[in-house]
C-alpha cells in the first residue's frame, strides 16, 4: 500500500518513514503542504499522514481542498497542536483520525492499519487456496506456515488481494510498489511479479498475465479456467 506522509521535521519523517517501510508500506514524504497537494493531485494513495504546522500550507486547507475534491482518501493528522479546537477541526473538515504527538510509534501503525482496513472494507482475514493474509498484520502464510515476503513482494500480494478476480495493470502497480524513485522502471514490476510467482508454487494460488491488461490473482482452478 502506498502511504503520503506530510511531516516537516526532519528526523521524525525519517524516522516515521523507515518504520513504515520496513513493514511493508511504500512511503512518499514531503514537507510542505503546497507539496503534499500536488501530490495528492498527481499521485494515487491509500493513505495520507499529514502533519498540521506545514511551509507553503497548512495541513488544514490541504485536507480542506482534498475533501472539497470529493477525495476519500483516509487520513491520520497527527500534529503537536494538540487542543481540543484544533481536534474538532480537524475531524469536522473530514480527518480520519487525530494523533497527538509525541507518539509511540506502535500506536500510529495500529491505526494506520485499522483506516486502511475500514476504508477497504476487507475482512480480517483473506483466503484464496491455501494462502491466508491477515489484513491486521498484513502477514501471509500457506497452510498455517508464514510465507517471507520482502516488502515489495508483499505491496504486490496485497494489491493483488484487493482485488481477486480482477486484473490490476501493471502501471498500477508500479504506482503501488514503487515511490518517487527516479531510477525506478516499469519493468522492474515483472520482477517482483516473477519472485512471487515462485514463491506462491505449491499454495494452490497463482498469478496470470492478462494480456493487454495487467496481472490477476485467483486459486489455481480459476486461473486455469
Amino acid at each position: 500500500m502506498r502511504i503520503l506522509l506530510v511531516e516537516d521535521h526532519p528526523e521524525l519523517c525519517e524516522w516515521v518513514a523507515k518504520a513504515l517501510r520496513q513493514a511493508g508500506y511504500v512511503v512518499d514524504t514531503t514537507d510542505r503542504g503546497d507539496h503534499a497537494e500536488h501530490h495528492l493531485l498527481t499521485g494515487e494513495y491509500d493513505g495520507v499522514l499529514l502533519d498540521l504546522s506545514l511551509p507553503g500550507k497548512d495541513g488544514l486547507e490541504v485536507l480542506r481542498h482534498l475533501r472539497a475534491r470529493g477525495s476519500r482518501v483516509p487520513v491520520l493528522i497527527f500534529t503537536a497542536r494538540g487542543s481540543v479546537d484544533d481536534r474538532i477541526k480537524g475531524l469536522n473538515l473530514g480527518a480520519d483520525d487525530y494523533l497527538p504527538k509525541p507518539f509511540e510509534l506502535a500506536e500510529l501503525e495500529a491505526r494506520l492499519k485499522a483506516l486502511l482496513r475500514r476504508s477497504l472494507g476487507q475482512n480480517p482475514v483473506v483466503r484464496l487456496g491455501d494462502l491466508e493474509f491477515d489484513t491486521l498484520s498484513r502477514l501471509p502464510s500457506v497452510r498455517g506456515k508464514p510465507l517471507a515476503l520482502t516488502p515489495r513482494e508483499l505491496a504486490v500480494l496485497e494489491t493483488l488481494l484487493s482485488r481477486i478476480g480482477r486484473p490490476v495493470a501493471r502501471d498500477a502497480l508500479f504506482e503501488k510498489i514503487f515511490s518517487m524513485e527516479r531510477d525506478a522502471r516499469a519493468e522492474a514490476i515483472e520482477i517482483y511479479v516473477h519472485r512471487l510467482r515462485k514463491k506462491l508454487e505449491g499454495s494452490g494460488v497463482q498469478i496470470t498475465t492478462v494480456r493487454g491488461l495487467g496481472y490477476m490473482i485467483g486459486a489455481l482452478s480459476q486461473a486455469a479456467a
